[in-house]
């Protein structure tokens, strides 16, 4: 099934026949099965469904950060910018991590360093990427935690990460995302260890930078409530399949066709269908 049914040019990723396996001969498991869907310059596309549903293993894919050689594709392509990732060496592909593809973990403490402050976790990216070091970029850095909404960034420039709120490190690996300004960035359930409170927050934080920094983004979610207020395109995934493509409207109205959606639909008691915002508009 092709995410985006519609004529485009040019998408911005591609993923065409994606397959991943785990395991080999009669051991391999297939836990995604022939993905395709497109995603445009400036496009929020969510990928939901259960845990085991092959999300997140899909979006891992687009970063090459599945656990190979255990994991293998039998079949796809991953197209950005006219290359297919699938063929990248690790030496290429991690030209591609952080500068023009990038990724916010559902557990900050899995992207930082407990080990280190958060000047160097960020800085040492500036300068392997970006080439700034010193006062330049402390600078940057501060300037992007204000914008992620630390307060006193300065000030929290040498905290380590457990001297820091869950929403904090979540709005520092934010930062530490969007610091060489990505085309593309994956979220893999960037709100789902959150408080329902910091969640709220969070979310208005991403409906806000999208728009700031006219980002792409691909979210991953099991949360119909949360993808649907700051998506516009879902593909619904089950047993590794890409069963549905809705929109956000549609699942606030509760016209999805798939019976799988609409028990995904009942199953979600916090899904709201009145379509009340829970985060700002995210046009």
């Amino acid at each position: 099934m092709i995410l985006n049914e519609r004529i485009v040019s040019s998408p911005l990723l591609s993923l065409r026949d994606l397959s991943v396996a785990f395991g080999r001969d009669e051991r391999k498991v297939l836990a995604v099965d022939r993905v395709s869907f497109d995603i445009d310059k400036g496009e929020t596309v969510a990928l939901v469904g259960e845990s085991g549903s092959g999300k997140s293993v899909t979006a891992l894919s687009v970063m090459q950060l599945l656990p190979y050689p255990a994991a293998w594709h039998p079949s796809g392509a991953i197209m950005f910018k006219g290359r297919d990732l699938m063929g990248l060496r690790e030496r290429e592909m991690r030209q591609v991590r952080g500068k023009d593809i990038t990724i916010v973990f559902q557990e900050p403490m899995t992207s930082l360093n407990p080990l280190h402050v958060i000047e160097k976790q960020i800085g040492e990216i500036l300068a392997l990427h970006g080439g700034l070091t010193g006062s330049a970029a402390r600078t940057r850095i501060v300037e992007l935690l204000g914008q992620v909404g630390i307060r006193d960034p300065e000030s929290r420039l040498q905290s380590f990460p457990h001297q820091l709120s869950g929403g904090q490190r979540q709005r520092v690996a934010i930062a530490r995302a969007l610091i060489l300004e990505p085309r593309i960035l994956l979220l893999d359930e960037p709100t789902s260890a959150l408080d329902v409170s910091v969640q709220a927050e969070i979310l208005n934080l991403l409906a806000r930078l999208r728009r700031q920094h006219r980002l792409t983004l691909l979210m991953v979610s099991h949360d119909l409530a949360v993808i649907a207020h700051l998506c516009e395109r879902i593909g619904v995934m089950s047993n590794g399949n890409l069963i549905e493509i809705t929109t956000a409207e549609a699942l606030s109205r509760g016209t999805v066709t798939h019976p799988y959606t609409q028990e995904l639909l009942r199953s979600n008691r916090g899904f709201d269908r009145s379509g009340a915002e829970i985060v700002e508009a995210a046009s």
